[in-house]
């Protein structure tokens, strides 16, 4: 009896003392991790604002490939949510305040404990990398939360590695889809032709991207400051390409409702570019695979026995415009090249 007594007196001096030690933990935790990823702030921002991406980057669901999840509708932007249930109960995430490109506020609940505060932060480097922070903190522990959280391992250790994975994954799917393109032929249709205005410029083709950068500002503050009406879909109109010289000659071009009679200026003209026939290839993606587009349409008349018009247009159209659209995958580009 008294050996039962002793283990008992011992058992009861062991909870207790564990109680205390669980009831003087900290009542708040903060759990944060940072990674550097290669792609502007508002292409990861797109990526995270939107519940539906969530699954393919998160570490939970990785490690849980069963786990039940529902989305709201819409499934992004303030008052979305984010479902989840698994073997260990359920949980939601809600979108609470956003800035646009900046910070996401998010708050989680999970069946049991109390809620937690979720902060995103993104922060875009100089050279075009985004530093980007993703928080949780919560405050007001109860004693089962925080017994919970030591038997576990602590917070830290619960939730800090699943972030480190789930950002490294967001980064990998970030940057592969900004890399993501497509070409794709029409075959023969009939561009409409139509007024523009334009300045021309022969130079090397290693010089010519930024060339055209001059160019194309050049042009654009004349019509600004002419309050022109101009038309979307600006162009590049190659006029000789010399791969053994390695020399360019190419006008960039604002398309314009009418002919206008340019006075003011020596390097900026108007044109009428004249309806034709041509093979109708569109890019969508990064630029750099503008020179792929050509190749892959130049084989293609080759290999289809269409003539090309060494003589007639071979144009370079920007559906959308680059500067306003983070992710190259987005970007639009129809070339056409003039058919006999």
């Amino acid at each position: 009896m008294k050996v039962i007594k002793s283990v008992f007196f011992i058992l009861s001096i062991l909870f207790i003392g564990i109680s205390i030690y669980i009831a003087v933990q900290p009542h708040h935790f903060k759990v944060s991790r940072t990674r550097t990823i290669n792609a502007p702030a508002p292409v990861i921002y797109n990526n995270v604002i939107d519940f539906k991406n969530w699954k393919s980057w998160s570490s939970w669901a990785e490690t849980n490939p069963n786990i039940d999840i529902n989305l709201s509708q819409p499934s992004k932007g303030i008052a979305s949510t984010y479902r989840w249930k698994d073997k260990h109960g359920f949980g939601t995430m809600t979108t609470l305040q956003t800035t646009a490109y900046s910070t996401i506020n998010q708050l989680m609940t999970y069946e049991g404990f109390p809620p937690s505060s979720v902060h995103w932060q993104f922060h875009p480097n100089s050279d075009g990398s985004t530093k980007t922070t993703w928080t949780i903190q919560g405050k007001d522990l109860p004693f089962k939360f925080k017994a919970f959280a030591l038997i576990a391992g602590g917070m830290e250790q619960q939730i800090g590695p699943h972030y480190e994975r789930s950002l490294e994954k967001l980064d990998s799917i970030v940057t592969a889809r900004m890399q993501a393109y497509t070409i794709t032929i029409k075959d023969q249709t009939e561009h409409s032709g139509g007024f523009y205005i334009y300045t021309t410029v022969s130079c090397k083709i290693a010089d010519m991207p930024k060339q055209l950068q001059s160019m194309r500002s050049e042009l654009q503050t004349y019509a600004l400051n002419h309050d022109l009406e101009t038309t979307r879909n600006t162009f590049n109109y190659y006029h000789k390409w010399d791969d053994t010289k390695g020399t360019v000659t190419v006008s960039y071009c604002i398309p314009t409702q009418d002919k206008l009679n340019i006075q003011d200026s020596k390097t900026i003209l108007s044109g009428k570019l004249p309806s034709f026939k041509a093979l109708k290839t569109t890019l969508k993606g990064n630029y750099k695979y503008l020179k792929k587009a050509w190749d892959t349409s130049i084989t293609y008349c080759e290999t289809n026995a269409l003539k090309i018009d060494t003589s007639g247009p071979m144009l370079e159209v920007y559906k959308n415009d680059a500067t306003k659209l983070a992710n190259p995958a987005d970007w639009h580009t129809d070339l056409y090249i003039a058919l006999q």
